[in-house]
């Protein structure tokens, strides 16, 4: 049995998505659902799974032994607002409730799969590289990739990294991220924007070194993502932590186009100013550096931004049921 935390949110379901089209529907999906207004049970509808467990009844389960053989936890559960003020909340959320998850996952040798972030590279002074020699050296820029980082540093402080796996997830788009609003990828933003309006808007850049829309992010297709989790728990002798990336940086001016182009529509791009409360933690480029994941093994080519923007924007954002299901291929 797999269990998903964040099962319901935008990687966890479609890693559900994944696990089903193997043929695994042996999941428990643990979640916080919220409103029925935001959409995220709907990443559920459709797929497969053998039961739900509310996320703050998960972590005295556990306690209790009372769900089973286990064979992998996959933590994708964290509050995964780069813009929340509440640092209280983040820490007991993102660092303390994961903590819990691998002591019981180190204690029992469950395989355990988590996210970290590209969030804790801070504005890339340190690099990108996943050596974990390097981390204590990283600064990141909001509280949210901190308490990432404090995870990461905590983990491998305390032998859990033995039959772990901490991935540090870029900029991920895909299905199933309907429910994160303002959190939503710009790809999606990009997507109403140009439905709605007829043009995509962006920031201007607020440094004399880059173009306005000329900032450069590393996107990658939540498929990847999921094929990599596959392949982590196919290889439990693989651990440590990992970039996942495309492992080349593209800017949002490329998004934008390749989202123009997959509507079948001439680009049409606003400049806007950045709010002054971002400037001073706006990430202007970010790449990860692949090597690790492929020294590894990883062997899979990556989806290009053109190829994956065509998918999601044609076979996704504009159809009446976007969300991925069983029947998905």
């Amino acid at each position: 049995m797999i269990i998903i935390t964040g099962g319901a949110g935008f990687i966890g379901s479609a890693m559900l998505w994944e696990l089903n089209r193997r043929g695994n529907e042996d999941v428990i999906i643990v979640d916080d659902l919220g409103h029925t207004d935001n959409g995220k049970w709907r990443n559920l509808s459709g797929l497969h799974y053998s039961d739900f467990i509310p996320k703050d009844l998960f972590p005295s389960l556990l306690e209790k032994n009372a769900l089973g053989n286990i064979s992998a936890v996959i933590h994708m559960g964290a509050n995964s607002s780069t813009t929340e003020t509440d640092a209280d909340h983040l820490l007991e959320n993102n660092y303390g409730y994961s903590k819990k998850i691998a002591s019981y996952c180190a204690s029992q040798g469950v395989r355990l799969i988590y996210a970290s972030s590209a969030a804790t590279y801070g504005d890339g002074s340190n690099g990108y590289s996943d050596d974990i020699t390097v981390i204590d050296r990283l600064r990141p820029l909001n509280m949210y990739g901190y308490s990432k980082q404090l995870f990461d540093r905590w983990a491998l402080k305390n032998q859990v990294m033995e039959n772990a796996a901490g991935l540090k997830f870029f900029n991920v788009y895909g299905p199933n991220e309907y429910h994160k609003g303002d959190m939503c990828s710009v790809a999606s933003k990009a997507f109403r924007q140009i439905r709605d309006k007829g043009k995509v808007t962006l920031f201007k850049s607020h440094r004399s070194d880059y173009l306005d829309g000329e900032q450069l992010r590393d996107f990658v297709h939540v498929r990847d993502c999921t094929s990599v989790m596959a392949w982590l728990l196919d290889n439990p002798d693989v651990n440590g932590i990992f970039n996942i990336g495309f492992g080349s940086a593209r800017s949002f001016n490329d998004l934008a186009r390749a989202t123009f182009s997959a509507m079948d529509c001439e680009p049409v791009i606003e400049y806007i100013p950045m709010p002054e409360i971002l400037r001073d933690k706006y990430q202007y480029h970010t790449c990860a550096d692949m090597d690790k994941l492929l020294s590894a093994g990883y062997a899979r080519p990556f989806i290009s931004l053109e190829e994956g923007i065509t998918d999601y924007v044609r076979n996704y954002l504009g159809t009446p049921n976007p969300y991925l299901d069983a029947n998905s291929q």
